[in-house]
């Protein structure tokens, strides 16, 4: 199931090498996420991370000014025993140009 959604997006970082012969390939994104206040004993903000495919997708974002909105994809998946969300696309929320006088 996929379903977009607004974000502040704070940071990403990529990873792309071999360790004991098996190659990795990887973007991470790191989000703003509300904290949990149903029980009273939390406020505020935390970051959450995400996977975003391979390490090219952190060229999409990395000459980007953080933090800053974009409007983010989804994909709810599960191995039939646990869920986890995975960033499908990223697609940042430019800010109007001010008006030159």
């Amino acid at each position: 199931m996929q379903f977009q959604s607004n974000v502040v997006v704070t940071g990403a970082k990529r990873s792309k090498g071999e360790m004991e012969g098996k190659p990795y390939d990887s973007t991470k994104v790191y989000v703003q996420t509300g904290m949990d206040t149903s029980k009273g004993d939390a406020v505020g903000f935390a970051g959450s991370e995400y996977p975003w495919g391979l390490s090219d997708n952190f060229n999409k974002v990395a000459t980007l000014k953080f933090p800053f909105e974009a409007v983010a994809t989804f994909e709810m998946v599960t191995n039939g025993k646990s869920q986890k969300t995975i960033l499908i696309d990223l697609k940042p929320v430019l800010a109007p140009q001010a008006a030159k006088a």
